[in-house]
């Protein structure tokens, strides 16, 4: 059964059109799509984030005990900083994509989007770590667009100049409207953004507070169906499309963060057969048609299946054109090259593009 976050009787009162996502509601739409689409890319945008799962990893060498387990290397994240990568499992195939933040070298607080997460923390933490799962206890909502820091600084007690508060870190010591928050900047848009943690008694509080000053300046309250446009057209993955427990983190675009060097960590002998093992590769395609109904399709090169799509939308970033993220064999992973998608029972032409299409060198995220 789908569970309701702290902020859901707001959000109640705003959306018709649910779904669930990760085992909580979450709105499908709030207004109109496009408009909310327009507002994250122009203004702003807020979205309810709180089902990605919370761990807080304390103890002595908490640090380095995550390290051990996730692919990226984090010895040497200094405190306020925040790494991105993949947790796998004991056969280097993927559970989940997620963030590390390093409050001290003894206290880790960790965000992916599946219980798993916990509990192979849980299982493997050593005497004198303790592993905490608050999900609930800390909801948290996210803040996107260009004019996201335009809208906050009045609101906040810190600094949010991209100086003071670079991209990728967080800051422990921010109140917004009077509200302390834990604050990260990064996001899932290719926007300059925030994430804005609350604890849960507080979070009422903090949303109508946001809603007051950011509304009249052109903010508007998102669904999960514009999330879909924002993140096909950043190349943003996610558990259940891009990847499962089949799939290597070179399969869905994590090839990246795997760092082979830093020692032994989980699933590292298995990750490493998979480097070169592995043969499809995660990509960006254009389709002359088709739509979100493009979503599943099998490609075809030259009359030979190639790979497939995960998921595709009608992109706004192409006028309304199809624009899928796809698996295609690393051979074919070239843009420019042909391909041919299978929807329903029509052949459609398309090609392999840029990846990701919006914002690859996620200027507008780390330098606004």
């Amino acid at each position: 059964m789908s569970k309701e976050t702290a902020f859901y009787p707001r959000l109640l009162e705003l959306a018709d059109d649910w779904m669930d996502l990760f085992g909580y509601w979450a709105p499908s739409v709030v207004t109109d799509t496009l408009e909310e689409y327009r507002a994250c890319r122009e203004a702003a945008a807020l979205m309810d984030f709180t089902m990605l799962r919370k761990v807080d990893i304390d103890g002595p060498g908490a640090q380095a005990f995550v390290n051990g387990i996730v692919t990226r290397d984090v010895s040497k994240l200094t405190q306020g900083r925040i790494a991105y990568g993949a947790l796998c499992d004991e056969e280097g195939k993927m559970v989940d994509d997620c963030t590390v933040m390093v409050r001290s070298p003894d206290s880790i607080r960790f965000c992916g989007a599946n219980d798993r997460d916990f509990e192979i923390f849980s299982a493997k933490a050593p005497s004198g770590i303790v592993v905490k799962e608050c999900t609930d206890a800390m909801p948290h909502l996210c803040l996107q667009g260009p004019r996201s820091r335009e809208m906050l600084q009045p609101l906040a007690n810190r600094d949010l100049s991209n100086a003071a508060f670079p991209y990728y870190t967080f800051k422990e010591d921010v109140e917004i409207a009077g509200v302390p928050v834990f604050m990260t900047r990064l996001g899932y848009t290719a926007e300059l953004g925030y994430e804005l943690w609350v604890e849960a008694d507080r979070a009422l509080e903090l949303w109508d507070k946001l809603l007051d000053a950011l509304t009249p300046q052109g903010m508007k309250v998102i669904g999960m169906v514009a999330l879909d446009l924002f993140r096909i057209e950043g190349g943003f993955i996610i558990g259940g499309v891009e990847y499962d427990p089949t799939v290597s983190p070179y399969e869905c675009g994590l090839g990246w963060s795997v760092a082979l060097d830093k020692g032994d960590f989980q699933g590292r002998e298995g990750i490493l057969r998979d480097r070169d093992a592995t043969t499809m590769r995660l990509t960006s395609v254009t389709l002359a048609r088709g739509g979100d109904g493009a979503s599943g399709a099998p490609l075809f090169a030259d009359g030979d299946e190639a790979g497939f799509v995960t998921q595709a939308v009608e992109a706004p970033v192409l006028d309304g054109g199809t624009l899928g993220l796809a698996k295609i064999h690393k051979d074919l992973n070239v843009p420019g090259t042909r391909v041919t998608a299978r929807v329903g029972d029509e052949d459609v032409p398309g090609e392999v593009v840029q990846h990701p299409v919006y914002e690859k060198e996620r200027r507008k995220a780390k330098e606004s």
